[in-house]
């Protein structure tokens, strides 16, 4: 298959590094497979309304509309809906594992489509937080003030907070719903959780890689101590 080998590596090692080499060929192949039939989604819905999020700092927060998120010669956007509700006392630390990695990925992200973060709570609140974790390069938004997160499943009936990627494309100055990853409704696996949106978390692409893996336990924190020696 390829030439490549490594120090004191064993005949045993090397046919079970070819074997696994094969699946992970094949796993190439079944995520452009996949990307693909994602490309080729028909237009979803139009959006039922321009929705009006708040952008900005504290005493200085101006108004923006759905519609204005779209830059000039880019007519996608991703949308990710941020588990930081108004009865939230602390911002969901999964998601935050997400955006700590979006936060280094956006200058890179955005030079092909758009790219904006949502949460429900007021905007002083999600600056707040912002500055804590050190997010510098996110575009992030409050929907206090519109249903947008209960009209694209970021919010329960009841007001819980889900954790929702969307993307929305421009057509002829409309805007249409793509693509939600409906996966995380979708029956999981026996001892897997949803993975809707692991294609943008480096965090388990980053364990998968290693003999330890994803753990049965193991799941971001806001926080971890130091371990003593």
């Amino acid at each position: 298959m390829h030439t490549i080998r490594f120090p004191n590596e064993t005949p045993q090692y090397r046919k079970a590094r070819n074997e696994l080499l094969e699946a992970e060929k094949d796993l190439r192949q079944e995520v452009e497979r996949v990307a693909a039939l994602r490309r080729k989604l028909p237009l979803g819905g139009a959006v039922p309304q321009d929705y009006v999020f708040d952008e900005g700092e504290e005493g200085k927060a101006r108004p923006v509309k759905l519609s204005e998120l779209f830059e000039p010669g880019k007519d996608t956007l991703v949308v990710y809906s941020f588990m930081y509700g108004p009865e939230m006392k602390r911002a969901c630390p999964l998601c935050t594992s997400i955006l700590d990695s979006l936060d280094g990925a956006a200058p890179h992200v955005s030079q092909r489509v758009n790219v904006a973060v949502v949460a429900k709570s007021s905007i002083a609140r999600i600056r707040e937080f912002a500055r804590e974790r050190g997010w510098r390069r996110l575009r992030l938004l409050s929907s206090a003030g519109n249903p947008y997160n209960r009209d694209y499943h970021g919010e329960k009936a009841d007001g819980a907070q889900i954790p929702a990627m969307n993307v929305f494309v421009k057509r002829d100055g409309q805007v249409h719903h793509f693509w939600n990853s409906e996966l995380f409704y979708a029956p999981a696996e026996g001892g897997q959780d949803a993975r809707h949106v692991d294609l943008i978390w480096p965090l388990w692409n980053v364990l998968d890689l290693t003999p330890e893996g994803r753990g049965v336990d193991f799941y971001p924190r806001l926080s971890y101590e130091m371990v003593q020696k």
